[in-house]
């Protein structure tokens, strides 16, 4: 069921928007894959219209559906990438040792998915707690011996756990701040959960990369900010937190993985967040300009890829799609690239499997699929993971195939 759009007022501090950043026109729920007997119903599409704040520089979405709609039955499960496994196994490391972390420490994630990093601090015999949303991936973690509570995350939530005796030592939440269409319950919440000396940790997509590197396409209804350090800071600092260091991080086209304490800590910054914060300067991130010239380039690189198909395709070349992610769905579906251009996408996650792309109903199948049929090109629609997919795929070359990124802006790799 669709919702009625709030009004466009900014989440964080109430300003009306009025400046578009991006408009990806209309465009289905990125994580709404069909079966065969949904082809036949008709499918519905919401604005995907990215706004930013005149006063606090917030990129948002407007709300269209609940969240509950969104992760009730999620298609994303955390451990069908191996890049992301090794990356939350080295988080776990990291942080074990720099927190020195032990059995009697409680370490409590936000969005924990399937289990795929609780387990690491789980197998160190280390307290761990879980809270998803989604009860189909919460049952994978479960099984795991995660110990997992099916919610959503808020001042609610967090009250009612502190009330139990939790309190987190260590309080993570990875690629989640952006999904939440209330982020100062979140960020209220997550203060209340944090114990008094503890340490709190997110790890979200950077602004300024996806402005630098024409990220559109990771832009789609489920994320609903797109978050700069300059006002996760402030958004933080009025919750009663204080972000004191960064990690710039490789994952999803370049993020921040910051470090935040209560305030009456008093945790003083480190030179690297120093510099993430002199970096946004230079970048113009205070400037609105900055943000309302987007849309030209995006609308360029949709001209670009469509040329090379439309070439690749009046050649008599055959073209494929590796990975049927969320990013995938924005830059298809904007883009208008359906079965006219793309013969069908692969995915290595069996819940995606013989199922539908929304909007351009291109089929999903398995990678083995592409051996069989020897495309002249694979398109990787997650460009984050392009190394990972080359290397498991490199059997494409032995016919001459080759691989392509759409992003930043269409590139045949040799």
């Amino acid at each position: 069921m669709a919702h009625q759009a709030l009004s466009p007022v900014c989440r964080f501090c109430g300003e009306p928007l009025i400046h578009t950043f991006c408009n990806l026109g209309m465009s289905p729920p990125s994580n709404a894959y069909l079966s065969e007997e949904n082809l036949r119903h008709a499918e519905t599409f919401f604005p995907l219209h990215a706004l930013v704040c005149d006063k606090c520089k917030l990129v948002q979405l407007e709300q269209f559906q609940a969240p509950n709609e969104i992760f009730s039955d999620y298609a994303y499960f955390s451990s069908y990438s191996q890049s992301w496994l090794q990356h939350a196994k080295e988080y776990a490391e990291s942080m074990t040792s720099r927190l020195s972390l032990s059995g009697k420490k409680q370490v409590v994630e936000i969005a924990s998915n399937d289990g795929y990093l609780l387990q690491y601090f789980h197998q160190k015999g280390i307290s761990v707690l879980g809270i998803e949303p989604a009860e189909n991936v919460a049952e994978v973690a479960i099984s795991k011996g995660i110990n997992t509570l099916v919610s959503f995350f808020g001042v609610e939530t967090a009250e009612k756990l502190v009330a139990a005796g939790t309190k987190a030592d260590l309080l993570l939440g990875n690629n989640v701040l952006a999904h939440v269409p209330d982020i100062n319950d979140f960020v209220k919440g997550m203060a209340v959960l944090l114990a008094e000396d503890g340490t709190l940790t997110m790890e979200f997509p950077h602004l300024l990369q996806l402005i630098r590197f024409n990220q559109f396409d990771t832009i789609y209804h489920e994320h609903f900010s797109y978050l700069s350090l300059h006002t996760v800071k402030e958004i933080f600092s009025s919750h009663g937190l204080t972000i004191f260091d960064i990690d710039e991080i490789p994952t999803h086209g370049g993020s921040l993985r910051i470090y935040a304490q209560h305030n009456k800590a008093n945790p003083q910054p480190t030179e690297s967040f120093s510099k993430v914060l002199a970096d946004e300067d230079t970048a113009g991130i205070n400037e609105i300009r900055t943000y309302t010239n987007f849309q030209l380039k995006v609308q360029e690189t949709k001209r670009k890829l469509l040329s090379f198909l439309i070439e690749a395709k009046e050649k008599g070349s055959s073209v494929v799609c590796y990975g049927a992610a969320a990013k995938g769905n924005t830059l298809l579906n904007y883009c208008g690239i359906r079965e006219d251009f793309v013969d069908y996408v692969v995915d290595k996650n069996p819940h995606k499997q013989d199922r539908f792309l929304p909007g351009t109903h291109v089929p999903i199948c398995s990678p083995e699929r592409i051996m069989e049929t020897k495309p002249d090109y694979v398109l990787i629609l997650p460009w984050n993971i392009q190394d990972e997919v080359i290397e498991q795929m490199s059997g494409v070359r032995e016919w001459g195939g080759k691989f392509v990124v759409p992003i930043p802006e269409v590139k045949v790799l040799a």
